[in-house]
């Protein structure tokens, strides 16, 4: 495989998918915006639309299932699956609602419990309506769904806008469309830190892109460039009633004497809810009975629901327990407005249903789910709803809490979201223009100094710009797997999804290397051993990427020379990487998961060939006895460039670049002086800064461009210490 293709292999952007047959017009009463949408998502073939409620989402999969030209299953919620076929009939698609197999059409609509009734090999297409459920489900589900349309030619998934950090949503719906796992996602755009995952800071802008190449997400059709007419949601009303308890009653209900503090507790809020259960339903079901509009009520207990239904006459209250057709049957009956009052849980008929017929509702009593109360208020409050819409919330003083949360959650959320979909705007924009891909932005420069010349790029690439045999000696350190990333590009060896992916990326590195080394001349490679993680790995421990390394460098022509470990300070890496291996606090507690500080190594590997120069190191008798030692001691860990000037806000990771010391012993003892020395990752400039100043020429490479401009002023700088004669002066 060519290093091109290599590379377009890494992209994480989800490429268009070429249809079998051409597809056909969309309906002209679907409004431009929609239509906008539908055909980015027909070209892609696999593609989530995240658009609000309200926003015509089952008209887009009906548009997109109808130009795919294939036997299509649609999965969708409770109730809405007979919305779809009203809508299919509206836009003159016959839409078939099942519960087996043999029943199935062309166009073919089911819930997703009746899921193992179908055999997925009879579809070309697959439809998700309501497609956050997905973290509702229990994993072995959410597994099923992934596994079961891995497969499928063409993949749909629609919802509305997720929450910006709900990295389960992003990962399941890139799982299931087959864009990525989540293990991969994470791996490439977020780094774990104490406090959970959080994008790393140069991944922003290829994060938000990688989304718009596979996922639309739109709160209003501006977002996208269209006009919001006729999306300007009506006054959402949330009124806060309170009933009064007993407090001594809630609290010995819990097996407690005083009720303080117990609301912030779950068994507190739970038997507070309990105890208070009569008078939420009573000044619930007067508000029914006080005017003849329709209402919808959620409940979460049942002997809510059940007390609720008797006292307001014209109510049905729909259980859990119901027959799946009794329930569809039911909620159907209330959007077509046959039925008055419903009363029902959230999670029966929280999702997916259009109910802007009714504008009136209530929560006889509530959760801590922000997702549910979302959920159940724009069935009602959504875009086609024409009247202000009345939210309920009827609680007990010990069960604010609750409340308070969610409306925390919900102003958290809100603006979160809100900065994300601007944020993603843009790329959408792109997309829907059909503008070619840019996820990574490759550029080239280059400066030439008195005594060396730096080249900004990939340094497989760039390596070829290099004289055959024109290097005499090597140092470098390359990216330890996906410990460092320090950009975002798929030219970035960091930036690989596996660990084979990165020795594979390694690989043509090594190729371009054996081209530019002159025969016999010596390679040091600056390595150290890697921890695999928990979350990444699976296991707490060490990886051998220094025995990884060697293998690949033989494997490639090179000799396996000899190596040099160098000492490192066990106090200071434990301050570093807070790994509890090495702290105090471990050592008392569980001695089993100390071990020792991980050391650097410098591994030698000599190109074949003879040496056609001798080297005649410039050190004495006494350097080349402590030098000579396996062990290299008396390296400081901070004697490094100041990398301050380097560092952007962008990077989440410590920078470390090779310490000035090591790589004064690896020149003059393997170079000659006027010789040229060469950096293939240059960072900034720290190979360079001490090749110069030992009076040797040297080359770089460096990918990153706010590192090659750091590394052309020290570059710079070297050259003026070496004419004032300040001989390894490190500034």
């Amino acid at each position: 495989m060519s290093y091109t293709s290599f590379i377009e292999t890494k992209m994480h952007e989800l490429p268009a998918i070429s249809l079998s047959s051409p597809p056909v017009e969309i309906d002209q009463a679907t409004f431009p915006f929609q239509r906008a949408i539908t055909e980015w998502a027909i070209h892609k073939g696999r593609a989530a639309i995240w658009a609000d409620t309200g926003l015509g989402k089952t008209r887009m999969q009906l548009e997109w299932t109808r130009n795919m030209g294939e036997r299509t299953l649609i999965l969708a919620p409770l109730a809405v699956a007979g919305q779809t076929v009203r809508e299919g009939a509206k836009l003159g698609i016959d839409v078939i609602y099942a519960r087996k197999q043999d029943d199935a059409g062309l166009i073919t609509v089911t819930n997703y419990q009746m899921l193992s009734a179908f055999d997925p090999t009879a579809f070309g297409a697959v439809v998700l309506d309501e497609s956050s459920i997905l973290k509702s489900f229990d994993g072995k589900t959410r597994t099923r769904l992934i596994e079961t349309f891995a497969d499928t030619p063409y993949r749909l998934c629609c919802t509305a806008t997720p929450a910006p950090n709900d990295l389960n949503e992003f990962g399941n719906h890139a799982e299931f469309l087959g864009v990525s796992t989540r293990r991969d996602m994470l791996a490439t755009y977020f780094v774990h830190k104490d406090d959970g995952w959080h994008i790393k800071g140069h991944a922003v802008e290829p994060f938000y892109r990688w989304l718009a190449s596979w996922a639309m997400m739109v709160k209003m059709p501006s977002d996208i460039g269209f006009d919001d007419d006729g999306y300007t949601l009506p006054p959402l009303r949330v009124h806060q009633q309170w009933v009064g308890a007993d407090m001594t009653k809630v609290a010995q209900k819990s097996g407690r004497l005083f009720m303080v503090g117990m609301e912030r507790g779950i068994s507190g809020r739970s038997a507070a809810r309990r105890a208070t259960l009569d008078d939420k339903v009573a000044k619930a079901a007067a508000l029914a009975n006080a005017d003849s509009a329709q209402w919808v009520f959620w409940c979460g207990l049942n002997d809510e629901a059940t007390k609720l239904a008797n006292l307001i006459p014209d109510a049905q209250n729909i259980r859990g327990s119901d027959s799946v057709e009794a329930k569809a049957h039911a909620l159907q009956s209330f959007a077509d407005g046959d039925l008055r009052v419903l009363v029902t849980k959230t999670s029966i008929g929280g999702y997916g249903l259009n109910l802007q017929n009714c504008h009136n509702m209530a929560f006889v009593g509530l959760n801590d789910s922000y997702e549910q109360w979302y959920q159940a208020i724009r069935r009602c409050w959504r875009y086609g709803q024409k009247e202000p819409v009345n939210v309920h919330v009827i609680l007990s003083e010990a069960e604010s809490a609750v409340l308070e949360n969610v409306m925390r959650k919900e102003q958290q959320v809100e603006r979160t979201s809100r900065e994300m979909v601007s944020a993603i705007a843009g790329y959408e924009r792109e997309e829907l223009a059909n503008d070619e891909p840019h996820m990574s932005r490759y550029r080239t420069d280059r400066a030439i100094g008195a005594d060396w010349e730096l080249l900004l790029g990939d340094c497989v690439e760039r390596l070829n710009d290099l004289p055959e045999q024109s290097v005499d000696f090597s140092v470098f350190s390359p990216p330890f797997l996906n410990l460092y990333s320090y950009t975002a590009s798929d030219r970035d060896m960091g930036n690989s999804k596996t660990d084979e992916g990165f020795y594979e990326h390694f690989n043509y590195f090594l190729d371009s290397m054996r081209r530019v080394m002159k025969p016999g001349r010596i390679i040091a490679c600056h390595v150290a051993q890697v921890a695999s993680t928990l979350v990444d790995d699976g296991v707490i421990g060490i990886k051998d990427f220094r025995g990884h390394v060697i293998e690949a460098f033989v494997n490639a022509g090179f000799v396996h020379h000899g190596e040099v470990c160098i000492d490192k300070d066990p106090q200071a890496q434990a301050i570093r990487t807070h790994s509890k291996a090495l702290l105090f606090v471990q050592l008392k507690k569980d001695a089993s998961w100390l071990r020792p500080a991980i050391p650097d190594y410098i591994l030698l590997f000599r190109t074949p060939g003879a040496n056609a120069v001798p080297v005649h190191p410039d050190i004495n008798n006494e350097e080349w006895i402590e030098w000579a030692r396996p062990i290299w001691y008396g390296i400081r860990e901070s004697d490094t460039l100041n990398v301050a000037e380097a560092r952007t806000e962008k990077d989440e990771k410590h920078i470390a670049p090779l310490q000035l010391g090591t790589i004064e012993r690896c020149i003059r003892l393997w170079s000659n002086p006027g010789e040229l020395v060469l950096s293939p990752f240059a960072g900034i400039g720290s190979e360079g800064y001490v090749a110069i100043k030992a009076m040797r020429r040297f080359v770089g490479v460096e990918l990153k461009p706010e590192y090659y401009e750091v590394a052309k002023r020290n570059l710079r700088r070297a050259t003026e210490v070496r004419t004032q004669g300040s001989l390894f002066e490190v500034s």
